[in-house]
């Protein structure tokens, strides 16, 4: 990556965004953010320029500067990066941590976030815009969709497949072969041990379904 970076989101997302180019030596231009107050400061010696829709900055995406989408809420996230891809016509850059391990045979879409320690085994496959944290791993082919979000130190074991818009919280540990629908949201520690429906809550070990 050549291109300096702008990053929409300058909360927790965004400043785990800028410690990852920030190890891979990758220039960030600038932040963007709606929060009125964090507009015109500095944080982690990076300045907060302006919105995120902004079309003064917004219009050097894909001629000067590349892009990166880290703000907390996924329907904002998602509403961002529909604008940039229709409007601008480019789609964000991942955001790979040079202390992550990402296998040469596994399958990454944009404008995903991997931390700091984090294991991506070969064969796997991770969709568009995922966030994955620091130290999860995710095993041989296991298949993870759009917009999934894996806490830090979770575990998504061999064959697992997590549909769209998934949560995975921290410490998890998905059995291999298990399938966690769309928007089902997975509980910190749990252990999961049989497919989950799409938008069920589930929590323990075993995990069992929160009602």
């Amino acid at each position: 990556m050549q291109n300096p970076v702008i990053i929409l989101g300058a909360q927790k997302l965004g400043t785990t965004a800028l410690d990852i180019f920030n190890s891979n030596s990758v220039i960030v231009y600038c932040f963007l953010d709606d929060s009125q107050q964090l507009q015109q400061e500095e944080i982690n010696n990076v300045a907060v320029m302006s919105n995120t829709e902004d079309n003064e900055f917004l219009k050097l995406v894909g001629k000067k500067c590349d892009v990166f989408v880290a703000v907390e809420d996924t329907a904002a996230r998602k509403g961002l990066i529909k604008m940039l891809k229709d409007e601008h016509k480019v789609v964000p850059v991942n955001a790979i941590h040079r202390f992550s391990a990402v296998s040469e045979f596994a399958w990454l879409g944009h404008g995903n976030m991997v931390g700091a320690g984090a294991v991506i085994n070969n064969n796997a496959k991770v969709g568009d815009n995922c966030i994955i944290q620091s130290r999860a791993l995710v095993d041989t082919k296991a298949e993870i969709a759009n917009f999934v979000e894996i806490g830090a130190g979770a575990i998504i074991n061999s064959e697992v497949i997590v549909e769209e818009g998934a949560f995975i919280g921290s410490g998890a540990v998905i059995v291999s072969g298990v399938k966690i629908g769309k928007n089902a949201r997975i509980g910190a520690g749990s252990v999961v041990v049989a497919d989950v429906p799409a938008k069920a809550t589930v929590f323990g070990n075993p995990a069992a379904p929160i009602k």
